[in-house]
């Protein structure tokens, strides 16, 4: 065959390729999933392949590798952009970016299913995306659940036939572990999420705590939480405009149904998501964020069904908001300047509430076969439509003043790796130097008693705060609040934050005294102290007038004068982080 006969034919060959239909695209890359019954997901492998496929025939697809897992495998970020430009440090702000998070429970697989669709739709045209969105995910983000694959873990789930465990490589549940990141899979979503810097994110989940009618529920990240012109916009802008537009393309969709066990009917409220979670860490930089929540129920076609018409909403919801939206989350730094209040706390405003046209079904109480007793059981054959009370509204129960910097101490490693990962500024000190620092004391905390997400998490955290002259020692870090990440160092650093390193046992060491006395010693001591300091003498006295236990426990006063003497230890219950005011 002749050289000029062979390029004829391969321009022949890449011809008919241009020339193919959209539809003739799309059905050259099937998903696993349309490939089945209805009832089948995607492995991992089949994800990666699948999304390589695409990035090889579509210039508007890229995937790349980027980080670790506990698994030892990378995560994949896939990117879609009409441009084919990749480059997120360059992207600027022309187009808005929505972020799709799948996979972080493998066996809630209905994102990762209709992701694939979505991107492959986008290539091949089939799918209409407007020039100024740019979409990203990553395709499973459980990499080590993923390849846990069985058929019987998700015991109340209907379809698909096998899919992945909830735990990580390492039993982690990754949605616990977006702030206190004990996962190197939490480690890279904080480089991937702050490379990508999203305008607007998706986590999509599958759940279930009652029965209803809805394939479709939302849980937005708690607007008061977020706070100020942007949980407004996301309650009045994102969240209508998701739920219109769902309903024109035929779809009814409700809050996440926070109930487990007995009726919506009788109300419920928001769920509260902290920083632990995924959408309330991308909150902590302002990006509004939607757990999409499917009921597991449902017959599994329906549920990836619907995730794709979610997706789609939003593609279009944040083509048409994007300017404004980017505008507010550029403008909702300036409430956390130094001085001003950061809340800590929050509780559900039981007076504040707005009514939903929920449809249920009726709720039956019968005699357990198994057990005897009660149960509960919902007929589908009894389908309602209710006024249902709806309690989306919290309030701040505590805040604490922003402080102008931090003094981290350069010992504490595990809090510095922690602010790197998530881009947080920071100069150290060059030479030892005094400081006046406002100190905090540990009054008093809570424990809980059984394992939680690797560890045994503090709550209730009481505090009292003195100032105290310190020496910054060279290499100590200097940690400024006026920076992008202002919100994370609050909940962080501050001990009474729910999700504070506090409380997630980062400091447990000062819990424990580490020095301590033997009475027959300390009593000459004790009482050569009480002797020679009449203020302490009067405390001391009152004390046991005013405690008879204590005024009968020759021990406890023993070690309430030695607590209050030269003698204890500074270290003990003091939080070794300082405020900078």
């Amino acid at each position: 065959m002749s050289k000029i006969l062979l390029i004829g034919l391969l321009g022949s060959i890449l011809l008919l390729g241009c020339n193919k239909t959209e539809e003739e695209q799309k059905a050259e890359f099937p998903t696993p999933f349309e490939k089945g019954d209805g009832n089948t997901t995607a492995t991992y492998r089949e994800a990666l392949e699948f999304y390589m496929s695409l990035a090889r025939e579509f210039p508007e697809i890229n995937i790349q590798t980027i980080g670790e897992t506990d698994s030892d495998l990378p995560l994949h970020l896939v990117t879609y952009n009409a441009e084919g430009n990749f480059n997120f440090q360059r992207l600027g702000r022309e187009k808005g970016i929505l972020f799709i998070l799948n996979g972080i429970h493998p066996g809630e697989s209905d994102g990762i299913d209709a992701s694939m669709q979505i991107f492959r739709d986008l290539a091949a045209g089939t799918l209409e995306v407007p020039e100024d969105i740019i979409l990203v995910t990553i395709p499973v983000y459980n990499v080590g659940g993923a390849l846990n694959r069985n058929s019987n873990s998700r015991a109340n789930q209907n379809g698909p036939g096998s899919y992945g465990f909830r735990g990580n490589a390492r039993n982690f549940d990754l949605n616990r572990d977006f702030l206190k990141m004990d996962t190197r899979n939490a480690r890279t979503f904080a480089e991937i999420f702050h490379l990508v810097k999203p305008d607007l994110f998706l986590d999509t989940h599958v759940s279930n705590g009652a029965d209803y009618t809805y394939t479709l529920t939302h849980l937005f990240s708690q607007h008061n939480k977020l706070g100020g012109a942007l949980g407004d916009f996301q309650e009045n802008v994102l969240l209508r405009g998701l739920e219109n537009d769902l309903k024109e393309k035929g779809w009814d969709i409700t809050p996440y149904v926070n109930v487990f066990n007995r009726s919506p009917e009788m109300g419920f409220s928001q769920f509260m998501d902290y920083p632990r979670y995924s959408t309330g860490y991308v909150a902590l930089w302002n990006t509004p964020g939607l757990m999409l929540e499917t009921h597991m129920l449902k017959p599994y076609a329906q549920r990836v069904k619907g995730t794709y018409s979610v997706i789609e909403s939003l593609i279009g919801l944040l083509s048409e908001q994007k300017d404004s939206l980017q505008d507010i989350r550029e403008k909702s730094l300036a409430p956390y300047a130094p001085g001003s209040f950061y809340p800590t706390k929050w509780a559900v405003d039981s007076t504040d509430y707005r009514e939903l046209d929920f449809k249920g079904f009726e709720l039956d109480t019968l005699i357990s076969e198994v057990s005897g007793q009660d149960r509960i059981k919902y007929d589908r054959n009894r389908p309602y439509q209710r006024s249902v009370p709806y309690y989306n509204q919290f309030r701040a129960t505590d805040s604490v003043r922003i402080p102008s910097a931090y003094l981290l101490p350069k010992a504490w490693k595990a809090v510095r790796e922690r602010l790197d990962w998530n881009k947080i500024k920071y100069t150290e000190f060059e030479k030892d130097s005094s400081m006046q620092v406002t100190v905090y004391h540990i009054d008093s905390y809570k424990t809980y008693t059984r394992a939680y997400e690797g560890h045994y998490p503090h709550y209730d955290t009481q505090l009292r705060s003195s100032q105290l002259a310190v020496l910054a020692k060279a290499g100590d870090l200097l940690v400024s609040t006026e920076q992008e990440g202002v919100r994370y160092l609050m909940e962080c650093l501050e001990p009474q934050a729910a999700d504070s390193f506090f409380n997630w046992n980062f400091f447990d060491t000062i819990l424990q005294r580490k020095e301590g006395f033997s009475p027959y010693v300390f009593e000459e001591v004790a009482l050569e102290l009480l002797q020679s300091d009449s203020l302490l003498r009067q405390r001391f006295e009152a004390r046991r007038l005013e405690d008879a236990g204590f005024n009968e426990n020759g021990y406890r006063q023993l070690e309430w004068i030695y607590e209050n003497s030269p003698y204890y230890e500074e270290a003990h219950l003091q939080y070794p982080i300082y405020r900078i005011e």
